[in-house]
């Protein structure tokens, strides 16, 4: 019997009378005997009874029947558990994602936008329970992935992030926000959120960033911002080499760090500065456990009781014991 609890554990105390028992036994089974007082057993022939010696049988039938019912009493059962959980309420996220050229600089190992995508698909797998989209932006934006809880369909989309013609090259943050607020605002979850990273400043678009912030705001969706991007110079791509290669040269970084906290700070979100590959996944991390889920979680108990035979042995015994001590053993006792 493996895995095998008592319910009452507490009877098992009444082991504690079983000596008790023995004792009370064998005092009454010596006054029960007659005794005859006689000055010699010379003239007496020793013999030998067989059912004499079994006679103590019937008390170890008694103790063994005693213990079956102190077993039973202690409710011996097994139990299988089986849990089930569900979202009770859950999150919506957006992650709208610069494509921009600068997304290309080498400050990040091996790029920006391929520490991002490393960074992004852990952050999406440690989120199993909420629906999350992405929306990447340069001058123009779009949708990559719609607000999903297949999160096969996300990471593809982050893997297949990259830099091409697709969109024309520039910031426009108020561009992203927009596009990221879209895939929201209908939603019914219990929180909405948006991380919003870029590298740069808004210079391309035609809705305002501050614009876009305000319409979050009045959708109740909080913006994450990360600002991407080492302090004082990185390689960032200029122009394209005849083989088709990306040509790098040091440049300035400039992230609109003010615009940033402000979008941050109206909708209720913060704001991080990725520095370096570590950084950013730190970011990701916090905003991971900023942004919890709750869970429920039904557990059901399906309970197999096992004290049944130890009733059926304990009858059986009181019944073996009755049985002889008014047979086999009457004469005897």
């Amino acid at each position: 019997m493996k895995n095998v609890t008592f319910l009452n554990p507490e009877f098992f105390w009444l082991f504690l009378l079983i000596p008790v028992a023995i004792a009370w036994l064998l005092w009454k089974r010596n006054h029960q005997e007659p005794t005859l007082k006689i000055s010699s057993l010379k003239g007496f022939q020793a013999s030998s009874s067989f059912l004499a010696k079994l006679k103590p049988l019937l008390m170890v039938m008694r103790l063994l029947a005693l213990s079956s019912l102190i077993v039973a009493m202690a409710r011996p059962r097994t139990v299988d558990v089986s849990n089930k959980t569900k979202t009770t309420k859950g999150i919506d996220i957006v992650m709208a994602v610069d494509v921009s050229g600068s997304m290309l600089a080498k400050d990040l190992k091996p790029s920006r936008m391929e520490a991002l995508k490393r960074v992004a698909s852990d952050f999406v797998e440690e989120r199993p329970n909420d629906r999350i989209g992405l929306v990447v932006y340069a001058a123009e934006a779009y949708t990559k992935s719609p607000v999903t809880s297949d999160k096969a369909v996300v990471l593809d989309a982050i893997n297949s992030i990259k830099y091409d013609n697709v969109l024309q090259d520039g910031t426009g943050i108020g561009m992203g926000l927009t596009t990221a607020v879209n895939r929201l605002k209908d939603s019914k979850a219990k929180s909405k959120i948006i991380i919003l990273l870029t590298d740069g400043v808004n210079n391309a678009g035609f809705i305002e960033p501050e614009t876009a912030s305000d319409i979050a705001q009045q959708y109740g969706i909080k913006v994450y911002t990360i600002g991407i991007g080492t302090n004082g110079t990185a390689e960032f791509p200029y122009a394209i080499a005849p083989n088709g290669q990306f040509l790098f040269r040091m440049m300035p970084v400039e992230i609109d760090v003010k615009l940033l906290q402000s979008i941050a700070q109206k909708t209720g979100g913060k704001y991080f500065r990725a520095t370096g590959n570590e950084k950013l996944a730190q970011i990701y991390a916090a905003i991971n456990k900023l942004e919890t889920t709750e869970i429920e979680e039904l557990r059901f108990y399906d309970y197999d009781e096992k004290f049944r035979p130890f009733v059926w042995i304990a009858g059986l015994l009181l019944f073996a014991e009755i049985s002889l001590r008014n047979t086999i053993f009457r004469s005897f006792i």
